[in-house]
């Protein structure tokens, strides 16, 4: 039963974290050839841009300057990668871009 954990852990952190200055930023496909950096929980945008790359930094920035997450997509929506600023001084293991 797995899938109920998740469900309850998913849940736990909506409650918790989404729409809060605590939720990770997404860069996402807005639009025709648009991107929009969206705040986690949230259905509108942040910003949004005609150029992909400045959506990126601004995304990465965003989540720098607030302590958590920005999550890069690609033009399909798929997670493309992410960078982490969400440092816990609990957990070691937090690192800023992709875990190898």
């Amino acid at each position: 039963m797995a899938d109920n954990n998740d469900n309850k852990n998913r849940s736990e952190y909506f409650e918790d974290r989404a729409g809060t200055e605590d939720a990770r930023f997404h860069m996402v496909p807005h639009g025709d050839g648009e991107w929009a950096i969206k705040r986690e929980g949230e259905d509108d945008p942040v910003e949004t841009y005609d150029d992909r790359d400045k959506a990126i930094d601004d995304a990465i920035q965003k989540a720098k300057d607030a302590g958590t997450i920005a999550i890069i997509h690609d033009d399909d929506g798929q997670i493309e990668r992410q960078e982490n600023f969400d440092f816990d001084e609990d957990d070691d293991d937090n690192n800023s871009g992709n875990d190898d």
